[in-house]
């Protein structure tokens, strides 16, 4: 082009354009909704930024059904956006992404690509984007007869269509978008350099910076690229994008660029969170960072007098408070002081809670980890099951890291998820464009540049339903000025489009899976913006031909695909990436912190320290926060030294006992941070955050119910050998890998969530992690601890109520569903058969579950040695049961059974089996179960408890086998008769199997190891 080829006259060009800097809505998953788009445009004005691009990868007519015009209901809301974007002083970039299927040297498509945007410069707009991002490189036979290359074809296009419009403000998107996409490299990329030389020198490029997610981005790395696209690119940020976890949302400050940067750059625009409210934050740091010129690290006489623990002092030193320095902790200060009103405007949101991002199932192989090749949400790129027993330290290497990158749990917040939906945000931010209306595209697209084991089953991306939220436009925040009217517009009649047409609904073969329910399709997505959705990767287009793609596909076997396991989030000091460690003054900053939070009630109301752990619990990609670390640390100091516990006395054995009851403290911070969110009057804000603060609380849960049974000293001085064998924080390398930034961030999949639950000693336990998402914000929540004498009778309450529930041949079809009462001299009868021995004989293994009343909901007790049990029961227990249940009371006539036939059945045979008249109540099991399965366990949960977290049985076995691990033990059984239904499902619920059937008692053990 003519204006590529005076690189000098560009420079001088761009000197004098504006510094682009803005949001990009641009990920995959749900969209934003009208409303918060205009509420982002005013904030953006605030800021005093300039730009946003509408791109959202599942707005179906961006990406999926991108030749289609939009409908006048359409067209009103997308005008009415363009118009709020004016009045704000905005600019708004339309993006389209017709790579997925377009014929480059079709006219008709070029024709239909003019006429789309056509339409869209007739409501107002006046900049716009082309991205080809996470597409084919690999040019179609039509087009190879045109183009000799792949970047001649998409110059082509951009270029034609640029001048059609009149020469706009234009973005453009390349398929190498950053230094591990360049091939072979940046500078010998025959891809960039043409369009270095070749597309017009007025058109900005984006750039991703050295990965897809970067964790820095340097001066040098600026300079390599400008020089082969002869232009300073737009950088588009991801450091903030999360739609590649649902584990995961960012914080933390804008870092790791230094704002020595801005004068190489043509402009930065974020990709941040999914979640529209979560991203103050990182909007406002980086509106900070861009009226910067240097960063705190860079001003070496700031560097050697400023020390870290200065950072979250009230009173900043100086230098800092320079309108030209840039410093994360100072930006991040600054940012959650402004965020915190946001929090008590008053909005409503109804309908269950639901994850943004795209729900991931993924594949068991491992794949080596190809950083060049690796993306956000690519279906190659698997998470693993690491379950190892050697008492040696795991190290880490880059063969193993997908390995290590294995994830703990994950929440789902419909367990059998939607067919592939695509979004029409611009309509409702509920409308969700299904296979009943128009045709629901499966990919059929391969990574070009990988080499996958054949038989590894690709599966798809479900995308969550956005609930429905209605809000008050009078508790909008308002600005000067009202809204720009919109201008008539024309919209073309649908007939008379030169569209190819869209006819029916597909019919893909597909197979559920038995487990998750989730259609299986092979293929495979590369996509920019951290994630991926079906409705992303296949246009209309295409259907006719993977219709028959679909009937050559073999099918795939149901036990090749399991749910991702991500509990499914963080720190490190920005200014300092490398170490890992937290300062002495960080220590007790954080400690007077704990000390200085008194006791709040459930109605207290959210401070800027509440959202300063927020920040540090939910931090950036290769960084947690400082409390995050603390977490981590303190739990397993507290693990590897529980030893000095065994002693009588000493200053070790007080030091432990101090820094538990500290690390009780901190857990608690996070349990009032859930209340605090959940009763905040902003429920917009609540319902995107309340999920990822439940998920965290429920994790240190388990730590800190682990804590407290560690405090009892009930285990051996050889405690750390059966302990040892996972893959955690601590492992040698792995903290270090995360870190580095060398690994894009979802090969560490889940965050600190997963971080903290990796630190729990189960192996082969990772479905214990895999939790129902509440459906609405609640400050119920419940903790676990270990049994002590005063619960016995709560305990025995719930385990009779437990079992009377679920044995349907004790009501009566007119009792109303109500739960027989048993007579006052036999009520704890079932109790003490079923679960008086635990507690009675081996309590140490007994965990309980407690609101926030400090009532018994739940409880899991077990004995190392069935053998052992069996005889001490016999001998101590039963002996007991019969004189507390003597047989005459067979022969009596309680006054209070009268009419409760069944009830007094029930009654008689367990004193019936306390003698032995007909058969015992318990039996060793045979050798089939002891080998493997050592122990044995009961557990109950009340069904208010279960219906309200369904998770609290899972974590209650989680903390109890981590009990029996530290014991020595590996495996445990249950043992319950056929006909109770109700309760094989319970137990198969929480991970156990049928290990052996003993027909003639008529029961089922069932077992499992961890």
């Amino acid at each position: 082009m003519v204006d590529a080829a005076n690189p000098q006259l560009a420079s001088q060009q761009d000197e004098q354009r504006q510094f682009i800097c803005g949001v990009i809505e641009g990920f995959y998953g749900r969209p934003w909704t009208t409303e918060q788009r205009k509420d982002l445009f005013r904030k953006l004005k605030k800021l005093g930024m300039d730009s946003y691009m509408y791109a959202p990868k599942d707005d179906y007519k961006h990406r999926a059904y991108w030749r289609e015009l939009y409908t006048v209901e359409e067209a009103d809301h997308l005008s009415g956006l363009i118009a709020a974007a004016k009045e704000a002083g905005i600019v708004f970039y339309y993006a389209l992404s017709p790579g997925l299927d377009m014929t480059y040297s079709s006219q008709k498509e070029i024709a239909t690509l003019k006429r789309k945007l056509d339409q869209v410069s007739q409501f107002g707009c006046e900049a716009y984007a082309l991205l080809f991002d996470d597409i084919e490189s690999e040019l179609c036979k039509s087009d190879k007869e045109v183009f000799q290359t792949f970047g001649n074809a998409q110059v082509s296009v951009t270029n034609e269509i640029y001048l059609h419009l009149g020469r706009p403000k234009f973005l453009f998107c390349p398929t190498q978008y950053c230094v591990t996409r360049a091939v072979p490299t940046i500078q010998e990329s025959e891809y960039l350099n043409t369009l270095g030389s070749k597309l017009n020198n007025e058109i900005d490029i984006l750039w991703t910076g050295d990965k897809v997610i970067s964790k820095t981005i340097t001066i040098e790395s600026i300079q390599e690229i400008t020089e082969v696209l002869r232009r300073p690119p737009v950088i588009w940020d991801n450091l903030h994008a999360n739609d590649y976890d649902q584990k995961r949302v960012f914080l933390g400050p804008y870092t790791g660029r230094s704002p020595a940067l801005i004068p190489h750059l043509r402009g930065v625009m974020t990709n941040p969170n999914c979640e529209f409210f979560a991203n103050f934050i990182a909007i406002h740091s980086l509106a900070f960072w861009s009226r910067c010129n240097m960063d705190s690290k860079m001003n070496s006489s700031l560097s050697a007098d400023i020390k870290l623990e200065t950072e979250n002092e009230d009173e900043v030193p100086v230098e800092f408070l320079s309108k030209n320095v840039y410093h994360p902790r100072l930006a991040l200060k600054n940012a959650l002081t402004e965020w915190l009103p946001e929090f008590f405007v008053e909005r409503e949101a109804w309908g269950p809670i639901t994850k943004p991002q795209p729900q991931v199932q993924m594949v068991m192989p491992i794949i080596p980890i190809i950083p060049s090749i690796n993306t956000c949400m690519s279906l190659t790129t698997t998470t693993t099951t690491t379950s190892t027993n050697t008492r040696t330290v795991p190290e880490v290497n880059t063969t193993q890291l997908q390995a290590l990158a294995d994830v703990c749990s994950t929440v789902s917040s419909a367990m059998t998820p939607i067919c592939n939906p695509v979004m029409n945000s611009l309509v409702s931010p509920t409308k969700v464009i299904t296979n009943e209306e128009i045709i629901n595209p499966i990919p059929t697209t391969a990574a070009s540049n990988i080499e996958l084991p054949k038989k590894i089953p690709i599966s798809i991306v479900p995308v969550p339903i956005m609930e429905a939220k209605n809000v008050d436009p009078s508790l909008e925040d308002s600005l000067d000025g009202e809204e720009a009217k919109q201008e008539d517009i024309a919209i073309e009649d649908e007939k008379t489009r030169d569209l190819e047409p869209v006819t029916s609904s597909l019919c893909v073969d597909t197979m559920l899976d038995d487990n998750s329910l989730s259609p299986l399709s092979a293929g495979i997505n590369e996509p920019m913006e951290c994630s991926s959705s079906l409705a992303s990767q296949v246009s209309p287009k295409e259907e006719e031909d993977e219709q028959q793609q679909q009937l050559q596909t073999p099918k795939l076997i149901a036990d090749d695909v399991l749910m991702e396991s991500v509990n499914d989030v963080h720190i490190m000091h920005v200014e300092s990436s490398a170490s890992s460690s937290l300062s002495n003054a960080e220590m007790r900053e954080d400690e007077q912190i704990i000390k200085n939070n008194e006791p709040c009630s459930a109605g207290s109301k959210i401070n800027v320290e509440d959202l300063s752990l927020l920040s540090d619990l939910f931090y950036l990609p290769f960084e947690h926060g400082s409390r995050g670390l603390k977490l981590l640390s303190e739990f397993n100091w507290l693990k590897s030294n529980a030893n000095v516990l065994l002693q009588s006395s000493g200053d070790a054995n007080k030091e432990w006992l101090q820094r538990c009851g500290a690390y009780d403290d901190l857990c608690a911070s996070v349990q009032e941070l859930l209340i605090k969110i959940a009763g905040c009057e902003n429920k917009e804000i609540c319902h995107e955050l309340y999920s990822y603060v439940w998920d965290i609380s429920g994790a240190l849960s388990l730590l800190n119910g682990y804590v407290k049974w560690l405090a009892l000293g009930q285990f051996p001085q050889n405690m750390a050998s059966y302990t040892e064998g996972s893959y955690t924080w601590f492992s040698k390398g792995w903290k270090e890998a995360f870190m580095s930034g060398d690994q894009e961030p979802w090969v560490f999949r889940g965050g600190l969530i997963a971080d903290l639950q990796r630190l729990m000693p189960v192996d082969s336990a990772n479905d214990l992690f895999i939790y129902k998402l509440p459906e609405q914000p609640t400050s119920n929540y419940y903790l676990l601890r270990p049994f002590c004498s005063r619960d016995e009778q709560e305990v025995n309450d719930v385990c009779t109520r437990a079992y009377l529930e679920c044995s349907p041949d004790l009501h009566d079809d007119d009792a109303n569903d109500q739960i027989p009462v048993l007579p006052a001299n036999v009520i704890n009868i079932v109790a003490d058969a079923l679960v008086g021995a635990h507690l009675t004989l081996d309590s140490k293994f007994c965990i309980v579950a407690y609101d926030g009343n400090e009532s018994i909901v739940g409880y899991a007790c077990a004995s190392l040695d069935v053998n052992l049990y069996h005889r001490n029961w016999e001998l101590c227990w039963l002996p007991e049961l019969r004189e507390k249940y003597p047989k005459s009371l067979i022969d009596q006539d309680d006054a209070n059974l009268v009419g409760n036939g069944k009830l007094q059945r029930l009654i008689h045979s367990f004193v019936d089996k306390f003698h032995h008249s007909t058969e015992p109540l318990e039996i060793c099991p045979p050798a089939e179960v002891t080998s493997s399965f050592p122990a044995v366990m009961c557990a109950a949960t009340t069904k208010e408890a279960d219906q309200q977290d369904n998770g609290i049985a899972k974590r209650m076995l989680t903390v109890l086998l981590a009990a029996l691990r530290a014991n020595g033990c590996f495996g445990v059984h249950v043992c319950v008769p056929e006909q109770n239904v109700e309760q094989v499902n319970f137990y198969t619920k929480i991970g156990f199997v049928d290990v052996y059937r003993e027909e003639s008692r008529h029961c089922i053990y069932l077992g499992r190891r961890f």
